[in-house]
């Protein structure tokens, strides 16, 4: 299997949204820019659980030699973005194929 970065590459935050529907429970921990590599498809040490469960499908995917993700809309063939599902706090995230 192969190894794949995962890189936060944009967080928002919608205050609206927050301010009409939630309770004050905290915040996102994620930087934009923070890097992880998954090894064997396995979430990285202290990566996101919630984000994970968007992710580990692409980076299983991807860590099989899998690719081309949505009629292959991607420049690199071997990289997909994808967000965590958080609709308040969404991050979006590079997964890119590594040797």
């Amino acid at each position: 299997m192969k190894n794949i970065k995962i890189k936060a590459i944009k967080k928002s935050f919608f205050k609206d949204l927050s301010d009409k529907y939630e309770k004050e429970i905290g915040y996102c921990i994620v930087e934009e820019g923070a890097e992880w590599i998954s090894k064997s498809a396995l979430i990285p040490e202290g990566f996101c659980q919630s984000a994970w469960s968007n992710l580990q499908p692409y980076v299983f995917a991807l860590s099989s030699g899998g690719g081309s993700f949505f009629d292959n809309w991607m420049k690199n063939p071997h990289s997909v973005v994808i967000s965590c599902n958080d609709g308040i706090r969404p991050v979006s995230f590079l997964l890119e194929t590594i040797e």
